[in-house]
């Protein structure tokens, strides 16, 4: 018996955590489809595939070349799931609803009785939308950007609400660093939700992180919702425990960790330590700044003063922390830049290196030579404290950081 043919059509697809998940769901071939609107039918026509998944922006363009759906399909009028059936027709279904209230279990939510807001219209909102309906939510409202309901007039009607659902791609790799509304004006809001996975952390997750609300991304979802699309793929149940092993699997693996310290504290030597022990890349921020700027940092420091140098500090932190899977050495005072913390934050684990002050060298590092580390580390130390995930001591091996490092993780 030949080996099934599944995978994912959407365009633009770019990097996609689906193949990841599905090998360790079942045992078939999945490929990546990036097909242009002109590409879908012929290809869905040709039927050269046993199941697919559907992404953007073709979750109601399948719609026609279903043969049938399912109630729960039917009922939400969008499909990201294809089974091709023993006579060639296709089935259509919607397993981002079963994702969903995955995400909703997982989180301890319940939404009965409680007002919710859904940002957006496509095909994800449309099954957040039904499970919501499902589970006895009010609503739910549906925030677009020319509807009746809109992001002007929210927090004039809804600041009563209670669940946000972002379903929309606002803040998604890797235009990240956006939000489509201002959580502080929604003031009854218990939990935010965001169907987006990469990256990690939203600017919509971690403004609800720091209002202390319950919050979680989309990567569960996707895990829970591609675990529904195997079953129907395969015709066989998965174990439950599946979702949650995957979900951590993929996060673990595709996490930045981020290392901040004071000057000489390791940062450089114990994140190329991870590296080699991770297969990961590295990035050193310090030298990537060098790098463009074509220069020195004490000549950039001298050319441009330390206002010149944060500025293309927090440009390269911009660019670089968004990415996955890398190690990150930033300079030892990126988190004296209130607006590098959360692009530090958005997909990385943030270790902060500590390291006895006598130990530090001082030779090359401006800031270290014209002001007495103990003034230094007092002004940062509480900075760096807010930062981190993780405080880890440096004052033996490098290799005794980096494997502390590699047993949090």
């Amino acid at each position: 018996m030949s080996r099934m043919t599944c995978g994912l059509i959407g365009h633009p697809l770019g990097h996609s955590f689906s193949p990841a998940i599905h090998a360790q769901l079942a045992d078939y071939e999945y490929r990546l489809y990036d097909l242009g609107p002109e590409e879908l039918a012929p290809f869905l026509e040709k039927r050269d595939f046993d199941g697919l998944n559907v992404t953007i922006p073709y979750k109601k363009a399948v719609l026609p070349f279903c043969a049938e759906l399912t109630e729960t399909a039917a009922r939400i009028g969008s499909v990201n799931t294809l089974v091709k059936r023993p006579d060639g027709s296709l089935l259509g279904h919607n397993t981002d609803y079963d994702g969903f209230l995955w995400l909703l279990r997982s989180a301890g939510v319940e939404v009965a009785g409680k007002k919710a807001l859904v940002l957006g219209s496509g095909g994800a909102s449309l099954a957040v939308q039904t499970a919501l309906r499902d589970l006895g939510a009010g609503g739910p409202v549906v925030v677009t950007r020319r509807g009746e309901e809109n992001y002007v007039n929210l927090y004039e009607r809804h600041a009563d609400a209670q669940i946000l659902v972002n379903a929309t791609p606002a803040g998604m790799y890797p235009d990240t660093g956006v939000s489509l509304v201002e959580l502080d004006r929604l003031p009854a809001l218990e939990a935010v939700f965001d169907v987006i996975y990469n990256p990690a952390k939203t600017k919509l997750l971690l403004d609800a992180e720091r209002r202390g609300l319950v919050c979680s991304n989309g990567l569960g979802m996707l895990v829970a919702q591609a675990k529904a699309a195997a079953e129907r793929f395969t015709g066989a149940r998965l174990d439950d425990g599946l979702v949650e092993r995957i979900r951590a699997s993929i996060e673990r693996e595709t996490k930045n960790v981020l290392l901040i310290g004071m000057p000489g504290c390791g940062k450089s030597t114990v994140g190329a330590a991870l590296a080699e022990k991770l297969g990961r890349p590295l990035a050193d921020l310090d030298a990537l700044i060098v790098e463009r700027a074509g220069r020195s940092i004490p000549a950039i420091f001298a050319a441009e003063g330390e206002e010149g140098f944060r500025r293309r500090e927090h440009e390269v932190l911009c660019d670089t922390a968004k990415r996955s899977g890398l190690i990150i050495a930033a300079g030892g005072g990126a988190v004296t830049r209130p607006e590098n913390l959360d692009p530090m934050r958005q997909n990385s684990l943030v270790v902060w290196l500590r390291r006895d002050l006598d130990k530090l060298p001082t030779e090359g590092r401006p800031l270290s030579q014209a002001h007495p580390l103990e003034e230094l580390y007092r002004r940062r130390e509480p900075l760096y404290r807010a930062a981190a995930d993780l405080v880890v001591d440096n004052d033996g091996t490098v290799e005794e950081a980096a494997a502390k490092i590699l047993g949090a993780m």
